[in-house]
């Protein structure tokens, strides 16, 4: 069954046909998710689609899952600095 969110992100994810054709897949399999270091349960909390009844493994979505993450630490680091110097002029009684 697909579970996730209908992000972007679906439309994505790459599945073959029996007759070695792309198509876009509904969401990604355990093994991928598992070939990039995460779990199901993290990977649905990020966004990621996952189609638990997948079982094949494409190098493609690993990888584009890994870009994935490196985008989202990226993206946190910078919303974490920015609320760490809001806070930190807010205890100097400066507006921001």
């Amino acid at each position: 069954m697909f579970k996730g969110s209908k992000m972007g992100f679906r439309n994505r994810v790459v599945v073959r046909k029996k007759s070695g054709q792309k198509r876009r897949g509904r969401g990604l399999s355990r093994e991928e998710l598992k070939k990039a270091g995460i779990g199901v349960k993290q990977a649905l909390s990020l966004g990621l689609p996952v189609d638990v009844r997948r079982r094949t493994v494409h190098d493609e979505n690993v990888k584009m899952i890994e870009q994935r993450l490196k985008d989202l630490q990226t993206t946190r680091r910078s919303v974490s600095k920015r609320k760490e110097r809001i806070s930190r002029s807010a205890k100097k009684g400066r507006k921001s």
